[in-house]
């Protein structure tokens, strides 16, 4: 019998500037009669590690550009936080009416380069830490080096899913784990071998993880997980290990160079070139 995954949400003083990471994370624990085991997986929100490393702005301080000035009139969002989102993304895709930019940024696509204004004082923003696979890292080591166990250590963050309502948990950086189960060239259920699986274990577990930390008013930045199936590793990973190239991804290369000749489908859902699938 495979052994029950186990989540457990932790609780942490709520912070509008920087504070000591670790010591929160050992005091949270402590008030939660929970110990770390060797196999544990810690979730630790990214924006809360953000917090605790300063990276928080307030948009007044923000000096618009006028290409930021020309992308805030043209979708409906800040001048200061199109400046950032401009300052951050890696490559800026384009952008909704409703004030969002799609970006990416440390190997994930999202909106607006991971910026978010919720649970902070009104007028500042949070950008995501600067490198969250070192941030994942450093949490793991200085955890490894108090306590001395291995475990595994997500940053996660919620996020929107492609041509769906509602956020989902995503692993931002990992350490300790190996993030990617490799399931091709192994055999499924009816003996067919698997040509191009592989599980997203962090982001699986960021996603159980983002249930019990909740979105708004809960104040839990942390999760422990126990009991879940990951292979640990002393390994160092990066957005490359997580992040599929571009020309490979159904979603990025579709909808730019793998367009069809006449453009989107406009068929129904349930439905292809217009015939019912039903």
């Amino acid at each position: 019998m495979p052994e029950t995954l186990t989540v457990y949400p932790i609780q942490a003083p709520v912070h509008d500037g920087p504070f000591d990471l670790i010591e929160t994370i050992l005091d949270g624990l402590a008030d939660a009669e929970l110990q770390l085991q060797d196999g544990d997986v810690l979730a630790v929100s990214s924006k809360y590690a953000a917090i605790a490393a300063g990276r928080i702005y307030k948009l007044d301080d923000i000096e618009a550009s006028p290409r930021a000035r020309q992308l805030a009139e043209r979708y409906n969002m800040s001048a200061a936080v199109a400046q950032l989102v401009l300052d951050e993304a890696d490559h800026v895709f384009g952008g909704i009416g409703q004030g969002f930019l799609l970006t990416a940024r440390s190997g994930i696509i999202s909106p607006n380069a991971g910026l978010d204004r919720s649970n902070i004082p009104s007028g500042q923003v949070v950008l995501l830490p600067e490198d969250p696979f070192k941030g994942a890292e450093a949490i793991f080591e200085a955890l490894q080096q108090r306590l001395g166990r291995h475990i595994g250590v997500i940053l996660t963050d919620s996020w929107l899913l492609p041509g769906r309502y509602g956020t989902g948990g995503i692993a931002l950086g990992v350490a300790g784990f190996k993030p990617i189960k490799d399931e091709r060239g192994k055999d499924d259920l009816f003996g067919n071998p698997m040509a191009v699986t592989q599980v997203g274990v962090a982001d699986s577990l960021a996603a159980c993880a983002q249930v019990v930390m909740g979105e708004r008013d809960q104040a839990r930045p942390f999760a422990l997980l126990r009991g879940a199936d990951i292979e640990l590793t002393r390994d160092r990973y990066s957005a490359a290990d997580l992040s599929i190239p571009w020309q490979q991804c159904i979603y990025v290369e579709s909808l730019t160079l793998g367009l069809l000749p006449d453009g989107a489908s406009q068929c129904r859902a349930g439905q292809i070139d217009g015939d019912s699938q039903g």
